[in-house]
């Protein structure tokens, strides 16, 4: 009965439309762009009235008010209204100008794909076209084009010609797929119309994959493969992990899931609710506009390290992040410090935090009796409510749960509430019990226990902690403090899973009861080795997750994919064959015809690429190779950890920020042979280019 009452809206719909299947002008892909174009200009004719229209009725509000607010009634109430209004007012203007900024998107590129469906038990093919959003020549009647989300684009990305069917809201939709079109538009005109069986052609594909990097990750809307499909429309899974080869869009795919869950759950899910731990604020920009570009608003993003960081703000003045720790290992290769880190994030070392809490209790607190204006608790009483009424509560908010019921138990006994300073002066009475609430000392004794150097004992201010210690230094506060989760949260997105070690898992485990997308390649590691997150993972979270492998490279041309699978011996990678230059090696006497042949093979600008880097390995090697070119008159921008955005160009970097990032050629230039971070920079390096890879190093007198 629900599929008759839907197709009946369907036939309803067609009749308002004139009969649009029947009508050639829709079955021409550039016919139906000047309609829809034309279309497009009248509703932005429309909203920029409404705006004016808008703004001067919110101007004069605000004239009315300020005549008027003298003489408004006592209450409040004329006041409150009139505030309502402008808010009303203000919010409509801000809707009208999003869907301004929405409908001038869709004017460039109104549409990219059109799928000709035959309803079953009808003849005649029916077009729908599909673009970044919807749009309808009015509201209520049945969209001109349909957002690459809704139900029946499934119908684009997931079937060739032939029987097809699709979820819609009355249930699944049956028929047939008469034909599918691809296009390419630009400026509202056409560039190319293609009719393919298959939902991308390799040809298009390649011609959308070779064209110039950006500064911006591309949104993949137009060339999204059925595998892909299936993981971005995935709204069952809890926990979705995937394992990508470097290029296989893994991050463009997480991020379109993000906008596809936003478009499924509008009323559970806000793009507030969305959090997304990014390596640092140049991938973050990087990747930035991509949800409002499909029609959403932005989603915050942060590190985990400045997470840490703020968290551990009321324990040490300062600490180190990931890139110190990359840094002094390459410059200063120590393996007792690799194999002490390795050790402090394992689940080895959760054991023996959770063994050294267990025998905490007694070290931690020094019993003495209470009196406070002739009310007592004993010495006895106070150890039987700490070790048994209140052992759930974390360790040091313990003797807080015990002053609250001595508080509670007083004020009852006394019929009155006590007064703010004698709270102060019972806190104070309790706190003294516990022997230090130092996070830092207390962790200095774990260290002592288990045969590690110490930190170093100095006043707040002075203190910075090693990375090595961060991690382990937050759980142990949260196990004695407990933690509040992070509710909002409802979505959360963690982009390189591959560099998170077991003890930030289950950290984030804690912090964040979400749901979650989880990606990385575990060839691309910062770690000095490769370790396969998705072994440890469902120790942590359990049958919730789903795991997806994705091990076709689309970024490189075959050549460069080809070289970087060499690398790192990745042998089951399947290529898309878009082939392009050869990787070029070489060895130079000096420095300084290194910098040359860098400067004569540099193809940017007009009628060259639009991007390019210089990778190197360490932050000093990065700064010296950009004031090296630059004094030599290359224009080059330089990124370090401080940096939030890189611009077309010429960029000079370290392989670690350069991670995620993607440019149109790369130049590597090759580290000491005993970095023990050289084969996993090379193989980051290599798998940035898009066009074309040099590596370069200078021969060692």
């Amino acid at each position: 009965m629900l599929y008759y009452c839907y197709r009946s809206f369907i036939i309803y719909n067609r009749l308002e439309k004139e009969n649009m299947a029947e009508n050639s002008r829709y079955m021409d892909g550039t016919e139906f762009l000047e309609d829809v174009t034309e279309k497009i200009g009248q509703r932005l004719e429309e909203i920029k009235q409404s705006l004016d229209e808008g703004q001067k009725e919110i101007e004069n509000m605000h004239e009315y008010y300020w005549e008027n607010y003298t003489e408004m009634d006592q209450y409040g109430y004329e006041d409150f209204d009139n505030q309502q209004a402008l808010l009303n007012q203000v919010n409509a203007n801000q809707d009208r100008l999003a869907m301004k900024h929405r409908l001038e998107r869709m004017a460039d590129s109104p549409f990219f794909g059109r799928v000709d469906f035959v309803f079953e038990g009808e003849d005649e093919p029916e077009p729908f076209y599909i673009g970044i959003g919807n749009f309808a020549e009015k509201a209520g009647m049945t969209p001109m084009i349909y957002d690459w989300r809704a139900p029946v684009s499934g119908l684009f990305y997931d079937y060739d010609k032939g029987p097809a069917s699709y979820e819609a809201p009355a249930g699944t939709i049956e028929g047939e797929i008469h034909s599918k079109w691809q296009y390419k538009i630009r400026g509202g005109k056409m560039i190319y119309a293609f009719e393919s069986d298959t939902k991308i052609d390799d040809e298009i594909l390649k011609r959308e994959l070779g064209n110039n990097g950006d500064v911006k990750l591309k949104n993949i809307v137009r060339t999204i493969q059925k595998e892909q499909n299936a993981i971005i429309r995935n709204t069952k899974d809890r926990i979705l992990v995937i394992q990508g080869a470097a290029g296989s869009g893994k991050t463009s795919i997480a991020l379109h899931r993000i906008a596809y869950l936003l478009y499924h759950d509008r009323q559970n899910l806000k793009s507030s609710n969305v959090l997304v731990l990014s390596p640092n604020s140049v991938f973050a920009d990087y990747i930035s506009h991509i949800l409002p570009e499909l029609g959403e608003e932005n989603i915050r993003e942060m590190s985990f390290d400045l997470f840490a960081y703020r968290e551990l703000k009321d324990t040490a003045a300062d600490c180190e992040d990931r890139y110190d720790h990359l840094e002094r290992i390459m410059k200063f290769p120590d393996d007792q410090e690799k194999e002490r880190f390795r050790m402090k994030q394992s689940e080895d070392y959760v054991g023996l935090i959770e063994g050294f809490l267990a025998t905490l209790e007694d070290r931690l607190v020094d019993f003495q009796e209470i009196s406070f204006r002739g009310t007592k608790l004993t010495e006895e009483e106070l150890i039987r409510m700490f070790y048994f009424k209140f052992q759930d509560t974390p360790l040091l908010a313990r003797m807080n749960a015990v002053m609250d019921y001595f508080v509670d138990a007083y004020e009852t006994l006394k019929g009155k509430d006590i007064s703010d300073d004698d709270r102060i002066l019972l806190q104070e009475k309790f706190d003294s019990m516990y022997v230090t609430k130092d996070i830092y000392t207390i962790y200095n004794w774990l260290l002592e226990d288990y045969g590690y150097d110490l930190l170093p004992e100095v006043p707040y201010e002075r203190r910075k902690v090693q990375y090595e210690d961060v991690f382990p230094m937050l759980y142990l506060k949260y196990r004695l403090l407990g933690h509040g989760a992070q509710r909002n949260i409802k979505h959360l997105v963690i982009d390189e899973m591959q560099d998170y070690s077991f003890l930030q898992y289950v950290l984030l485990k804690q912090i964040f009861q979400c749901r979650m997308t989880i990606l990385g390649d575990y060839a691309q590691t910062l770690d000095t080795k490769q370790h396969d997150v998705l072994k440890f993972l469902p120790k942590i979270f359990g049958k919730e997750i789903r795991k997806v492998i994705l091990n076709k490279s689309y970024r490189n041309t075959y050549e460069i994919a080809e070289y970087a699978g060499k690398i790192s011996g990745i042998t089951d990678l399947e290529l898309l064959e878009r082939h392009g230059k050869e990787v070029e090696e070489n060895s130079f006497s000096t420095e300084e015809e290194m910098l040359e042949a860098i400067r004569e093979n540099l193809n940017l600008g007009e009628n060259g690429y639009e991007t390019g880097a210089v990778i190197t390995m360490t932050e000093e090697e990065a700064y010296d190779t950009y004031r090296l070119l630059t004094n030599r008159g290359v224009d080059a921008a330089y990124v370090d950890r401080d940096s939030s955005a890189f611009k077309r160009g010429l960029t000079v970097t370290t392989f670690y920020l350069a991670k995620g990032l993607e440019f149109d050629q790369v130049f590597t230039i090759r580290g000491e042979q005993d970095n023990p971070l050289r084969n996993q920079a090379e193989y980051i390096c290599a798998t940035r280019a898009l066009q074309e890879l040099y590596v370069y190093e200078v021969e060692k007198k």
